[in-house]
């Protein structure tokens, strides 16, 4: 297929592409180009190809911009839970109208296929056993409340000549050029080696799903590739059931697999953002998927890329590696103006 992607310069995006066209799709690329300052490492082997990317803001695209595609994977949105609060209104331009315009420009273009990448954030927290995707949704911040928004807006456009997929994500880790250490595992794993300390702020007791990149990445192909009937209109949450795990098991985890590195405990915290999700369906439903990776796995793999690229605590703490860090670089300097538009040199 000819498959469009949103946000190929982002974390996922940057993995996303190569996988996409190792499958046999050609693949192009949209995107905002917040994040291309930071490429963590190269792998040339790994990651043979990057794609035609075309530099737009998300907010100004029209279905010129997706002629000829057989299906999109809309990545694109302001990540992250921190970077949304601090701006709500800006989240919600972007991450809430920005996608469903995006929806209704590739329905005008008659693209037949379209992934959403949700969240399972969605869930928020408060539910005292497994959550699945006829729970009830009870999104906590700016971030998740603008999920549930395109959900619910995307849900009615859905039909099968244009069939929508929704993927709810736990929460990623693993590496990629573009790399985010403002997400949970991979954040731990850098302080365990550039610090050889973890030092939780509190009890680590709120309970998060986990899912690698790469296991991200194999859902977008399968449910690119799935016929319509299979998937359309569907929510799937992304990710296996055995990979939820409270913050602590996290980072005891991380501490057995970095060698020297103490974990310590803080007080009990007040995050109320704890839940646990059932990914049974996907794995039942979703044609030919299957996640492969554990926490632990994907610490082992985070550690020898470090080793790899010798990676220094300048290297960590670097500002296009945490997004909130980068926006606020590019506004205070001018680059973009407060409402994340790009302003001419």
């Amino acid at each position: 297929m000819k498959v469009l992607v949103t946000g190929t310069e982002g974390y996922i995006g940057a993995r996303l592409a190569p996988w996409l066209a190792a499958a046999g799709h050609t693949v192009v690329g949209l995107d905002s180009g917040f994040y291309r300052d930071g490429t963590l490492y190269l792998d040339p082997l790994g990651l043979p190809q990057a794609p035609r990317t075309q530099y737009k803001d998300l907010r100004t695209a029209t279905a010129a911009d997706f002629e000829g595609f057989d299906a999109v994977v809309h990545l694109a949105e302001l990540s992250n839970d921190p970077l949304g609060q601090n701006r709500p209104e800006i989240t919600f331009k972007i991450n809430h109208e920005g996608s469903v315009r995006i929806a209704q420009a590739a329905r005008e273009a008659r693209v037949k296929r379209f992934v959403y990448a949700s969240s399972c954030s969605v869930y928020g927290g408060g539910a005292a056993d497994f959550v699945d995707e006829s729970s009830p949704v009870n999104p906590q911040t700016a971030y998740a409340q603008c999920k549930t928004l395109v959900e619910r807006d995307l849900k009615p456009m859905s039909s099968p000549d244009f069939s929508i997929v929704f993927l709810r994500n736990a929460t990623a880790y693993g590496p990629s050029p573009r790399m985010r250490f403002d997400i949970v595992l991979n954040d731990l794993c850098a302080l365990a080696w550039t610090k050889r300390k973890i030092a939780m702020t509190s009890d680590g007791s709120p309970w998060r799903p986990i899912v690698h990149i790469e296991d991200i990445c194999e859902a977008m192909r399968c449910a690119v590739e799935a016929p319509a009937d299979a998937v359309g209109g569907e929510v799937f949450n992304v990710g296996a059931t055995t990979e939820n795990y409270r913050i602590r098991e996290i980072a005891e985890i991380i501490g057995e697999e970095f060698p020297g590195c103490e974990v310590t405990l803080g007080p009990s915290g007040k995050d109320n953002r704890s839940y646990r999700v059932s990914f049974d369906k996907i794995a039942a439903r979703l044609p030919n998927f299957k996640a492969r990776w554990t926490a632990r796995a994907g610490a082992k793999e985070l550690r020898r890329l470090f080793e790899r690229i010798e990676m220094s605590t300048e290297t960590y703490e670097f500002r296009a590696f945490t997004r909130l860090k980068q926006l606020l670089y590019l506004q205070r300097t001018g680059q973009v103006d407060q409402d994340l538009f790009w302003r001419s040199r």
